[in-house]
C-alpha cells in the first residue's frame, strides 16, 4: 500500500513537469507562430493526452457552454490513441486481480486489442467456463494522471478568473466541476457496470427481447477492470452491411429508437454517446447497445417539452417550436416568440432540405453545427440549453439522420411503429 501511495506521488510530480514542459512549448509556439487561440489549445492538449483529449471532446460536444471557434477545433481531438503493449495491460490485470491466478479466470486473452481510447483499452477474452468476453482495461497511471490534471486544470481556472475578469466563460469554476463529475464516473468502471446493470433491467421489466447489453460478470470486474459479454454482429455504420443482413433496416433503427425513448424514463440514466458504433446489428437480429461509459440524465419535463418540440419541428410548426422552447424552462426572461419563430424557420428550413448523405458522416461535426446554429439563435433571445439537452437533441438527430440514410421514403416521426412516448405498466415502479 505504501509502495502505491509512493508510486502516485512520483506519478502526480511527474505529470505536472510533463504539464510544465508542454504549456512552455505552447507559449513559445504562440510567440513564433501566431496560431489562432483554438488551434494551439487543441494542439496542447493533444500533447497533454488522456485527460485534456477527454476535455477537448467535452468542448466538441458542448456547443451550448463554449465558442464555435473552439467546438469546430475540437471536432479532430480525437479519443483513438496508440496501443499499449500487452504486458502494460497484464500488468493491471495482475494488480487488480492480486492473489488470483489469471489462469483461473482467463482460458485464453487476445493480446492484440480490439480497440484503445485515452482512458482504456479493450481486448477480447474467453473465460475459463467458455464465455466470449471483452475485457475493458484502464491504462496504467491514467486515474492518477487525472485527478492530478483536474487539479490543475482547477487552479488554472481560478487564475484565469482573476486574470481576465470579463472572460466569456463567466462560470468556468461550474464548468470545471461539470467535467470533473463526468470524467471521474468515467474512469469508474463500477460505475459503467451500474448503467449496463440498469438498461439490462429495464429490457427485462419492459419484455423487451428485440434489443440487449452486454452482461457484466461482476466477478471479474473492478474499479479498472470490465468483463462483459461480448457481442457478434455489425455497426451500424456500415449501412450497406446492415443491408445485407436484414430485409427491412428501418426498422432496426425503429428498435433502437424506442428502446431507447424507454430507457429515458425507466432508467437511473440514458445512454448519451449513442452514435452508430456503439450501436449493433447482432447475429440473432437484436440491437446490441454497448460503450456505456457517457451518460447524461434527464429531467422528464424537458423530455415531454423535447417531444413537443420535435412534433412541431416535423410539422414545421415554427411559431409552435418556439412556444415549446419557452416551456422547456431555458429561459427567464420575456421573450418575443414571433421574431423567435423566425429564427427558428430560417434555421430549421435550410437542414430539413439539406441532402442527407452529406449531413451524415462519421464524424460528428455536421450535427454540432446545427446544434451550434440553434444555440446562437437561443442566444440571441437570451436562452441557454441545459446540457443533457443538447445531448438529447443531438441523439434525435443522429437517429433521423440515420433513418434518412437507411429508409429515405419513411416519415420516421409519422412512423406509426416509432413509440416515444411508451405506454408502462402501473405496476411498474418509475424512477421518477
Amino acid at each position: 500500500m505504501k509502495n502505491n501511495i509512493w508510486l502516485d506521488g512520483l506519478r502526480s510530480v511527474r505529470r505536472m513537469g510533463e504539464t510544465a514542459v508542454v504549456a512552455a512549448k505552447a507559449g513559445i509556439k504562440y510567440a513564433i507562430e501566431k496560431p489562432s487561440n483554438a488551434r494551439l489549445m487543441r494542439e496542447t492538449f493533444e500533447d497533454l493526452g488522456s485527460t485534456y483529449i477527454k476535455l477537448g471532446q467535452f468542448i466538441a460536444s458542448t456547443p451550448s457552454l463554449f465558442p464555435r471557434e473552439f467546438v469546430e477545433e475540437f471536432q479532430g481531438c480525437l479519443d483513438q490513441t496508440p496501443k499499449l503493449p500487452f504486458s502494460y495491460i497484464q500488468e493491471v490485470l495482475e494488480s487488480e486481480f492480486a492473489g488470483r491466478d489469471l489462469g483461473d479466470i482467463f482460458a485464453s486473452i487476445d493480446e492484440i486489442p480490439l480497440a484503445s481510447a485515452s482512458i482504456a483499452q479493450v481486448h477480447a477474452a474467453t473465460l475459463v467456463t467458455g464465455e466470449d468476453v471483452v475485457i475493458k482495461v484502464q491504462k496504467p497511471g491514467v486515474e492518477t494522471i487525472l485527478y492530478t490534471d483536474l487539479n490543475v486544470l482547477h487552479w488554472s481556472t481560478k487564475l484565469l478568473e482573476k486574470a481576465v475578469p470579463k472572460v466569456k466563460f463567466a462560470s468556468l469554476a461550474d464548468i470545471v466541476e461539470e467535467i470533473k463529475t463526468r470524467m471521474v464516473r468515467e474512469v469508474d468502471f463500477i460505475e459503467e457496470a451500474k448503467n449496463i446493470d440498469d438498461f439490462v433491467n429495464y429490457l427485462n421489466i419492459t419484455h423487451n427481447k428485440a434489443a440487449t447489453a452486454p452482461k457484466v460478470y461482476h466477478q471479474y470486474s473492478t474499479r479498472r477492470i470490465l468483463t462483459m459479454q461480448r457481442l457478434h454482429g455489425v455497426s451500424l455504420t456500415d449501412f450497406e452491411v446492415v443491408k445485407k443482413f436484414t430485409k427491412d433496416p428501418s426498422q432496426v433503427l425503429i428498435t433502437a429508437m424506442n428502446t431507447w425513448f424507454g430507457s429515458l424514463m425507466m432508467c437511473e440514466s440514458f445512454h448519451a454517446d449513442l452514435h452508430a458504433g456503439n450501436l449493433m446489428l447482432l447475429d440473432d437480429g437484436r440491437v446490441g447497445f454497448i460503450d456505456f461509459g457517457i451518460v447524461g440524465q434527464l429531467n422528464p419535463e424537458v423530455w415531454t417539452a423535447s417531444i413537443a418540440f420535435m412534433d412541431a419541428l416535423q410539422k414545421t410548426d415554427f411559431p409552435l417550436m418556439a412556444e415549446n422552447m419557452l416551456k422547456m424552462g431555458m429561459t427567464d426572461q420575456k421573450i418575443d416568440t414571433k421574431i423567435l419563430a423566425q429564427d427558428l424557420e430560417r434555421l430549421f428550413t435550410g437542414v430539413l432540405s439539406a441532402d442527407p448523405q452529406q449531413i451524415l458522416s462519421s464524424n460528428p461535426a455536421d450535427l454540432n453545427d446545427i446544434m451550434m446554429d440553434m444555440v446562437g439563435v437561443g442566444e440571441r433571445h437570451g436562452i441557454r440549453f441545459p446540457r443533457d439537452f443538447a445531448l438529447l437533441f443531438k441523439q434525435m438527430l443522429y437517429f433521423d439522420r440515420f433513418m434518412r440514410i437507411l429508409a429515405p421514403y419513411t416519415d420516421i416521426y409519422a412512423d406509426q411503429r416509432l413509440q416515444m412516448i411508451q405506454t408502462m405498466d402501473p405496476n411498474i415502479l418509475l424512477k421518477h
